[in-house]
């Protein structure tokens, strides 16, 4: 099969949605599909390079506007292309506009990985176009069924809506191994993921205040780092707080080892997944989230998995957190119901076949 996937990034830009990509078309190239991947170069030069046995088109950028590349050479790059299946990655309109005009796909699938949340004026201007490219496209994929509920634009389109979770390879979370720590370590928390916006850390510095014998572990950088280090100063609990920086993907299952309980203190609607919380719960560590009406709260099982607590509510996060710090009886099931949730719901290869299965459907005459 032709598959075609297209999005703003691809690796070695780093980003969920960039991951995921990456993710199933190695996964699909490795099964024997021939998969392309068309994104916005980094430069003004258009190159097409193989990355383990993926055809990557890079076209060439002429701006940015709104933290979306622009790129007028992905119109005459898909016009040119004849896949079986077009795969959007919802949200980038330049790549939707141009496939929709110029596309010779036999299908096209749409994931609706986000609303457009933080980019008003885009939204209200691509609102027309958007809905009539939703219109014309065979399925929308979406993460969660969360996500169907809330999303006010998926509202119109559920009936074309089909429910894909992400998935990831277990495996490396379930076998990491950490340093042996002595009784009278703190209790360490870990949260992973860019420093932006609306990951919610702010709130989880300040729930610090509020937590006694625990050291919180911050992995990865952002737009808000140098906010939330001097934040962390500000409130004076600096000293319990360890910003790690980016670690490789050879290192990540290792921090989560390392770790008692994960966080995912999210204030808004931008994080519509958080795929991190599938690797905490594979490596077997009970989960703290917010309710941000996506599926933070359907990967994580509140009472089950872990709890769920009400968005930028530092009060709430440190009770929850308080709860599991003084019963590790408590965090050792909720932690092993998270590692039995994703080898059931959550793989990598659950999450192909479902994909497959939607590319395979007849498409409405």
């Amino acid at each position: 099969m032709e598959i075609l996937h297209i999005y703003k990034d691809y690796f070695p830009v780093l980003g969920g949605i960039e991951n995921h990509i990456k993710l199933l078309a190695e996964t699909q190239a490795a099964r024997g599909h021939n998969v392309s991947v068309l994104v916005a170069s980094r430069d003004n030069h258009t190159h097409i390079e193989t990355l383990n046995g993926v055809r990557v088109i890079f076209a060439a950028r002429n701006a940015t506007l709104s933290s979306a590349p622009i790129s007028l050479a992905m119109f005459d790059l898909i016009r040119r292309e004849t896949p079986d299946v077009a795969h959007l990655h919802f949200p980038y309109p330049v790549g939707e506009v141009a496939n929709h005009f110029f596309g010779h796909a036999r299908r096209t699938v749409l994931t609706y990985h986000s609303d457009i949340i933080r980019q008003k004026y885009l939204r209200v201007l691509y609102r027309p176009l958007m809905h009539r490219i939703l219109a014309r496209v065979d399925c929308i994929l979406t993460t969660s069924p969360n996500y169907i509920a809330s999303s006010p634009v998926l509202a119109r389109w559920k009936d074309k809506c089909v429910v894909v979770p992400l998935g990831i390879d277990p495996r490396p979370f379930e076998c990491a191994v950490a340093a042996p720590r002595d009784d009278q370590s703190p209790v360490r928390l870990l949260f992973v993921g860019k420093l932006r916006y609306y990951k919610g850390l702010n709130y989880l510095l300040q729930a610090m205040r509020e937590i006694s014998n625990a050291q919180l572990v911050i992995v990865g950088e952002g737009p808000e780092g140098e906010m939330l280090r001097a934040l962390a100063r500000q409130l004076g609990v600096e000293e319990r707080v360890v910003f790690a920086g980016e670690v490789s993907d050879e290192e990540l299952p290792t921090q989560y080892a390392a770790s008692d309980i994960f966080v995912l203190p999210a204030s808004e609607r931008s994080e519509a997944f958080g795929i991190v919380q599938l690797e905490a719960m594979a490596a077997g560590k009970p989960v703290v989230c917010t309710e941000v009406g996506t599926g933070t709260s359907f990967v994580n099982v509140d009472g089950e998995t872990g709890y769920v607590v009400p968005a930028r509510d530092a009060h709430a996060l440190a009770a929850a957190i308080n709860r599991l710090i003084d019963h590790p009886d408590l965090c050792a099931r909720m932690g092993a119901a998270g590692r039995t949730r994703v080898r059931q719901e959550f793989t990598l290869d659950k999450m192909i076949e479902r994909v497959m299965k939607v590319y395979q459907a007849p498409t409405d005459s």
